[in-house]
């Protein structure tokens, strides 16, 4: 059984918490110029321009990437052959979560839910994190992790429809809720779909796949081929970079999919925003 300490786990979280508050990563910074170039509304590549602009100044100068810092949400495979030597996994991931987001200034945005108090001061400085845990073979510990804006939250959906429905009906749903969101999520947006599953589970497939880099394709040509042609129906609506209008609404769209019950297919579309900071380490 191999042994972690606390503390490694807590600086690693840390790390890279403070890292993706400030650099925005390759890939999304790699799609954003790809738009920039392909978007034919000069108002959009201009504004496309001006978030590239933002990313360089946040890199260079070691300040946050916007003003909405986001909750921390992890996906975590933990190796049935390891164990947290000093602590448990899950307090070393939400010290890791207060201690970056405290030394790397970012906003505090956890609260309560009716009195809208925020729970920096009793639960901790923007916890808790939120944090799926999975059970997987070896020794080591992969973290994923992600800032999830509220912006871009707010604009997500998830529903049941019946199997009927099919790809015909995903593609519909999809296109509803981006056309809904308009500019409110900031776009280019990437859309993680989750397909499948129970409710919850199409919920939090939706969410992982918004980890996946956006420059990679789905290994099933079948989704592979839907992802594309949901890309090219949101970008059809003609929303544009912050709703300006253009051609660029969308970067990407991922899709999960799972095994579902014979009488439902449900469906989730998780939206995120054009500062989609994300890292995975492996500890």
């Amino acid at each position: 059984m191999r042994e972690i300490e606390f503390d490694v786990v807590v600086k690693a979280v840390k790390d890279m918490i403070m890292h993706c508050g400030t650099d925005l990563p390759q890939d999304t910074y790699e799609a954003l110029e790809s738009a920039m170039e392909a978007e034919k509304s000069p108002v959009s590549k201009e504004v496309i321009r001006q978030i590239l602009e933002n990313a360089n100044i946040a890199k260079d100068e070691k300040r946050p990437l916007c003003q909405d810092t986001g909750l921390a949400v992890f996906f975590v495979n933990v190796g049935e052959e390891v164990r947290i030597n000093g602590g448990l996994l899950r307090d070393a991931i939400n010290k890791g979560t207060e201690e970056g987001y405290t030394e790397g200034y970012l906003r505090a945005s956890t609260c309560e839910p009716f009195s809208r108090a925020n729970l920096k001061d009793t639960v901790g400085y923007n916890l808790p994190a939120i944090i799926h845990f999975d059970i997987v073979s070896g020794d080591k510990i992969d973290i994923e992790y992600a800032a999830k804006g509220g912006g871009s939250e707010n604009v997500s959906r998830a529903c049941v429809f019946p199997p009927a429905a099919g790809k015909d009906g995903i593609v519909e749903y999809v296109k509803e809720v981006i056309s809904d969101a308009g500019g409110n999520p900031c776009p280019p947006i990437t859309v993680g779909v989750g397909i499948g599953g129970t409710f919850e589970k199409a919920c939090i497939s939706s969410k992982h796949a918004l980890f996946r880099d956006l420059e990679t394709k789905h290994k099933d040509p079948e989704m592979a081929e839907l992802e594309e042609r949901i890309l090219t129906e949101i970008n059809n609506l003609g929303i544009g970079a912050m709703g300006m209008g253009g051609t660029k609404t969308a970067l990407a769209v991922h899709i999960e999919s799972n095994p579902c019950h014979i009488a439902s297919l449900p469906v989730s579309v998780n939206v995120q925003c054009h500062s989609s900071r994300h890292t995975h380490i492996t500890i």
